[in-house]
């Protein structure tokens, strides 16, 4: 009898286990206020056949100026590196992130977009499907700022507005002085608003704030995935997190993460 070859995933990092709702960073522009997932989200995680192979996975589509820090961003929370030797994104490259929400597997599959003019064309064409959109600027850069609200339109042609969580991030926050950061995150905050995003002030230098909003990131990306998924079968004994992961019409398999993309013609 031919052996069965079984692949075994590795256990989720403790830190990548969401039970409760991750909070919001300032209540001034903050999409969700509340502790818990939705009931019917815990209802149907709790019932879910742990055995049962298979995991959900949201697009996660990562926009702004060049060298406002979004690879550095991606790279803090993904590898726990901070890279002083930056390299501009050449197209889009993406990362896989795993995490065990409410109990059951979950990924983010996170796409880091060149910020340059040039190659616009090429990473517009991987923003389709994108369940969150985060918008990046340079704290120490208020020019950045001002630039999100195009980078958001841009992501915006390729997907429903409404299917979309949309996320505005200031990086940098170690190299501003706490009264330059307030200020700053006035005018951030009012974008935020008029974007109608969450906002959150990170650094990739010092990790602060990265694994907060990331966490922040997925559990609302999972909720909502999964009462679509409730809502598509109309009971609520679906299991969640069965079958394979499609990305764009394909089949994608986990072990592929961190390998550069291969962007196509505009």
């Amino acid at each position: 009898m031919a052996a069965t070859l079984l692949r075994v995933t590795p256990p989720v990092s403790r830190d990548r286990m969401i039970s409760q709702f991750p909070k919001w960073y300032t209540p001034e522009a903050c999409l969700q206020f509340k502790d818990h997932f939705h009931t019917q989200v815990r209802n149907a995680c709790q019932r879910r056949n742990t055995g049962t192979v298979g995991l959900k996975i949201s697009k996660v589509v990562v926009v702004g100026d060049l060298y406002v820090g979004k690879t550095s961003l991606i790279n803090r929370f993904c590898k726990d590196v901070f890279n002083r030797d930056y390299k501009a994104t050449i197209g889009v490259d993406f990362e896989i992130e795993r995490f065990e929400i409410a109990g059951v597997p979950y990924n983010l599959q996170i796409w880091d977009t060149a910020g340059q003019e040039k190659f616009k064309c090429i990473a517009s064409a991987y923003y389709r499907g994108a369940e969150v959109i985060i918008t990046v600027f340079d704290l120490a850069d208020i020019q950045t700022l001002e630039h999100t609200k195009q980078w958001l339109e841009d992501a915006l042609r390729e997907n429903n507005p409404r299917s979309s969580f949309i996320f505005l991030v200031g990086t940098k926050k170690d190299l501003v002085s706490d009264a330059e950061c307030e200020r700053t995150e006035v005018d951030a905050i009012h974008f935020a608003n008029e974007m109608q995003a969450e906002y959150w002030s990170v650094s990739a230098k010092t990790g602060e704030n990265v694994k907060g909003f990331f966490c922040r990131v997925a559990a609302l990306a999972f909720e909502k995935s999964v009462l679509l998924e409730l809502e598509k079968s109309n009971s609520h004994t679906a299991q969640i997190g069965v079958g394979n992961i499609r990305i764009e019409g394909r089949s994608f398999e986990a072990s592929e993460a961190g390998h550069q993309a291969s962007p196509g013609c505009c």
